[in-house]
């Protein structure tokens, strides 16, 4: 089965528009992909949501969502690959720690750019469902 871990984006943009990012999660809730997840990228999912207006009773079903989805873990190391912004390396960290296939964001300025990560290739969520064969 294709591991992965999305990037904060990836659950903003699939809870507030749907589309591509929803896609994604569809495949976790039919147990064809497994996505980690870290309290660093939950808890930064939470506050975005917050920002955006999200009122308390829709924050506890999108927690509630995002946690029968996913599997969370807590890294035991700390990275500083990215410098521009510390918090993306939150992503790395969950990912090597879960030794997943596939880092999916949608971060054209910081984790895009790198493209690899060790063995887990970075991918933006419309590439990675070409690469998975998603029709």
């Amino acid at each position: 089965m294709v591991k992965i871990v999305c990037d904060t984006n990836i659950y903003i943009s699939a809870i507030l528009f749907g589309g591509v990012c929803e896609k994604i999660l569809e495949l976790a809730r039919k147990k064809q992909i497994e996505i980690y997840i870290s309290p660093a990228i939950l808890s930064e999912t939470l506050i975005v949501l917050t920002r955006k207006g999200s009122s308390d009773q829709l924050m506890i079903q999108i927690l509630a969502e995002i946690n029968s989805l996913t599997n969370l873990i807590t890294p035991q190391k700390k990275l500083s690959i990215i410098k521009e912004k510390e918090a993306d390396n939150r992503i790395l960290e969950c990912a090597e720690e879960s030794k997943v296939d596939y880092i999916v964001t949608g971060d054209a300025k910081h984790i895009l750019p790198l493209k690899k990560y060790k063995e887990i290739k970075i991918v933006p969520p419309s590439e990675f469902l070409n690469l998975i064969g998603y029709k």
